[in-house]
């Protein structure tokens, strides 16, 4: 069992926020964006007393079937993970969790710090305990944190269909996934079944284990719009020219042409590769681990606005995964629509803001760009507090660790010059961003309850 002190026991009051941001750092103007924190929870006071949570950080006042592995459970009109031991259960996780060391500086700290890997992993798990974090997201060393003495849930990603190309060909990298001919997948590759079903097998040395929460399929895979045009515009040898040509000569009659393309066709189409993709994968995967969750590939970008594709997602996933930028504030009906067209919880698997205030050009990456790490703080207060006003968020995966090295001497081309981490490239903290990180996270299950009892974050 793991207790942590939380806060202190007056209420808080509402004062206004706005936050200085920038969506694209290039923007010439700083604009102003309202933003609520836990101090802007009328009525509501952080736990004073003991929170004492399941050694999976699950929330012990409240019990429901124990199954021995995590999984998903609407309980009155939320949606939680229920951990292995039966107590309902919020990921909240960090990506990219693995001890980069990338130059002279790195090495030198990690020595001082650490000393050794299994070292780092003793006192990083521990740290990220004490800062309410429960797991682990993508791109994490599963394996060495799996050693530690306080572990955390984890969720590794198998790279199915980039995985399949590499032995293909045709894939290149872009900027956060994997780049593919068209932007159309391979899911209609004969080939593709078989390979997955073969690919799956690695699962099986993991699936009694009860840390584990579920299996990335991919990242962030381009289930576009334009769909059907962009199979079309394969060569013509292409599976997926042939299979869109024959599709929509089913549906259009044998003199269809690009032209008779409307926006009913590119969503039934789209629907086809998205249930075609998740049906391949999902058979694979509980074939050769039934007890985990299928949490899908990350869904990113206007898929995100897609109905057909989610339509898709709930047929075959457990959980919906979504890669969530754009968003100073979470908008609601959007995350309603989420679990609405698939009728199933999500997860929000990658956000993160930059701060001015670290040396970084911070002229890559998604996030928002703030001015100081205060602000990153009251982001993530903001943002996490829009998920869970929603009822069907059952986690979070900040995006990432630590920051990228600007010293190093092999560099990471799309990750260089931009601060993302909660800790340093040198594994030291931002102690204003941690603080009000950890105040959320730490908060996590009383301010739940408090919401479902008819209680309102005023900006």
């Amino acid at each position: 069992m793991l207790t942590f002190v939380v806060g202190a026991s007056t209420a808080l009051a509402a004062v206004p926020l706005k936050v200085d941001v920038k969506h694209k750092p290039r923007e010439k103007e700083w604009r102003s964006m309202e933003t609520r924190t836990l101090e802007h929870a009328a009525g509501f006071s952080p736990r004073s007393d003991v929170i004492k949570l399941s050694k999976y950080g699950g929330d012990l006042s409240q019990k429901t079937e124990a199954k021995g592995f995590f999984y998903p459970k609407k309980i009155r009109d939320r949606w939680w993970l229920v951990d292995p031991k039966g107590y309902r259960f919020i990921h909240l996780a960090i990506c990219s969790i693995f001890p980069a060391i990338k130059s002279d500086e790195a090495k030198e700290a990690f020595q001082k710090k650490f000393g050794s890997n299994e070292k780092w992993a003793e006192l990083t798990t521990a740290e990220m305990r004490t800062n309410g974090f429960n797991g682990s997201g993508s791109w994490s060393d599963d394996e060495l944190l799996g050693k530690a003495t306080q572990r955390v849930a984890y969720c590794p990603n198998w790279n199915f269909m980039s995985s399949y190309g590499r032995n293909r060909g045709g894939i290149y990298r872009k900027p956060g996934h994997t780049g593919y001919p068209n932007d159309a997948i391979f899911v209609f590759d004969p080939e593709f079944e078989t390979f997955a079903m073969e690919h799956a097998k690695k699962l099986a040395a993991t699936k009694d284990d009860p840390w584990l929460l579920g299996h990335f399929s991919d990242n962030e895979m381009p289930l576009r719009d334009e769909c059907l045009e962009n199979f079309l515009g394969l060569p013509k040898e292409e599976h997926g020219h042939k299979a869109a040509w024959k599709w929509l000569q089913k549906r259009k009659g044998a003199k269809a042409s690009l032209n008779d393309i409307n926006d009913q066709d590119r969503e039934d189409f789209l629907e086809l590769v998205a249930d075609r993709y998740f049906s391949i994968v999902s058979k694979a995967i509980k074939t050769h681990d039934p007890n985990h969750l299928y949490l899908g590939c990350r869904f990113h970008g206007r898929v995100k606005y897609s109905k057909v594709a989610f339509q898709a997602a709930g047929r075959h996933l457990d959980v919906i995964s979504i890669n969530h930028y754009n968003s100073w504030t979470p908008d609601r009906e959007q995350l309603d629509n989420w679990t609405k067209w698939s009728g199933k919880p999500f997860i929000i698997t990658e956000f993160y803001s930059k701060g001015a205030d670290t040396g970084f050009p911070n002229d890559s990456g998604a996030g928002w760009l703030v001015k100081t790490q205060k602000d990153r703080g009251l982001f993530y207060q903001n943002f996490c507090i829009g998920l869970l006003e929603s009822k069907n968020c059952v986690g979070w995966h900040y995006f990432r660790y630590q920051d990228n090295d600007i010293k190093s001497k092999r560099p990471d081309p799309l990750n260089t010059v931009s601060n993302k981490g909660i800790w340093t490239a040198y594994f030291e903290e931002y102690p204003d961003y941690l603080r009000l990180i950890k105040q959320l996270n730490l908060n996590v299950y009383p301010l739940i309850d408090w919401l479902d009892k008819g209680g309102k974050v005023h900006p």
